[in-house]
């Protein structure tokens, strides 16, 4: 049976996404990647497929199974359309449930009443059919039921996944702003990064973008520490599942580092060599405790760095506390401008930050940027291409070589 799927993703890797699940179809005979919205990708396939996303998408954040599709006028219109969905098909009366709406230009007064509404047909389907009702958790469901209403039509949804998926099971421990893993992967995406090529995180923090790209490097799906609320749909075959997963094949490990990463403090060093640990990766990962205005390019080959550099009170911490932060941004930027001019020719740099004054500061003119969402925070992906030579200032020093 093929089914209707939505997979949400951090606004402004739609596209990423798309490319992303068109590259998972190509080992299955049964999905088919649709159109791209705002916020995410249609999708279709077998029951199968669902699982195959959650395993495998680093950039979606849910898969959502599409239960029913209709134009409505009011609240109870919405109720009379999750009373006729056969819940009982898909989860028992003894998983506890947690509805989310969403909403774009609906007429709807009151979201809260419409989450009460959806909640009362469900439990009343159980209800009628069992003489039981299923009980609420919002904390953590077995099933989430999630509705989206736009000005004219309500869809229904059953989400296949549980957690968000950016939850891989393999984060310890983070930094004072951590990442989002999917938004760490899709980064990586945009900024042309694959397994093989190097790649070099200067303000790793907990290591989120290192431990995206090792993973796969070592052909690890980002899926395969964590459960997925499928596991608890009616009818689930655990030896298919099982059986999914154990035909992956790891890569084989490379003879070379191509992955590195440094960051000021020595706790952020630790806490990603044991976020590495908990990902599994079976290979070196060189980390470094050092400024970023003082590195140096890890390899002789020019690669990739991408990070996210701190702003606002995560640069205080760097430096003298009695400087004003934007002074001391303006410092900072400027030390690490000069560092990448003098030392990574060659280099494409990738900066992900939510300040788009960030080139100003660092004196540089970006060749692209793209702007994403972290959260609710918009924010650019910066890219500079460092070419040799260019931090020359005329000729004023014939013959000196720059270090």
């Amino acid at each position: 049976m093929t089914h209707s799927y939505f997979c949400p993703c951090p606004r402004g890797l739609e596209a990423a996404l798309a490319e992303e699940l068109s590259e998972i179809a190509q080992h299955t005979r049964t999905l088919t990647v649709h159109n791209q919205v705002p916020g995410g990708v249609h999708c279709s396939g077998g029951l199968h497929d669902a699982w195959r996303i959650n395993l495998h998408s680093r950039i979606a954040s849910r898969v959502l199974l599409r239960m029913a599709h209709a134009s409505y006028k009011n609240e109870n219109d919405i109720y009379d359309l999750a009373l006729e969905q056969p819940w009982e098909d898909w989860f028992d009366v003894h998983h506890t449930i947690r509805i989310d709406v969403t909403a774009i230009k609906s007429p709807l007064k009151s979201l809260e009443f419409t989450t009460l509404k959806i909640k009362d047909a469900v439990c009343d389907r159980f209800r009628d059919l069992y003489a039981k009702r299923p009980s609420v958790d919002t904390k953590a469901p077995d099933m989430r039921v999630v509705c989206f209403v736009d000005a004219r039509n309500v869809t229904l949804y059953l989400d296949t996944s549980g957690e968000a998926l950016f939850k891989r099971g393999w984060r310890m421990e983070t930094g004072d702003a951590p990442l989002r893993e999917n938004l760490a992967a899709g980064l990586l995406r945009v900024a042309g990064w694959k397994p093989g090529m190097v790649l070099f995180d200067p303000m790793c923090g907990s290591g989120t973008i290192l431990a995206e790209a090792a993973q796969m490097l070592a052909g690890i799906p980002p899926g395969s520490r964590r459960t997925f609320a499928f596991e608890k749909f009616k009818d689930f075959d655990e030896g298919q599942w099982r059986a999914m997963k154990a035909s992956i094949k790891p890569n084989p490990m490379p003879e070379t580092p191509t992955i590195f990463g440094s960051d000021i403090s020595g706790d952020m060093i630790v806490m990603t060599r044991n976020n590495l640990n908990q990902a599994g990766i079976p290979f070196d990962v060189p980390l470094k405790q050092i400024e970023a205005q003082e590195v140096k390019p890890p390899t002789d080959v020019p690669g990739i760095l991408l990070t996210n550099p701190p702003y606002g009170e995560r640069i205080s911490m760097r430096g003298d506390a009695s400087m004003p932060s934007d002074e001391m941004a303006t410092a900072f930027f400027g030390a690490f401008s000069a560092t990448l001019k003098q030392r990574f020719a060659g280099w494409q740099v990738f900066l992900f930050s939510a300040d788009f004054g960030l080139p100003k500061l660092l004196r540089l003119k970006e060749a692209r940027k793209t702007p994403f969402f972290n959260g609710a925070l918009e924010c650019r992906l910066f890219r500079f291409d460092m070419v040799a030579g260019f931090n020359r200032r005329g000729a004023a020093m014939p013959g000196k070589q720059e270090g």
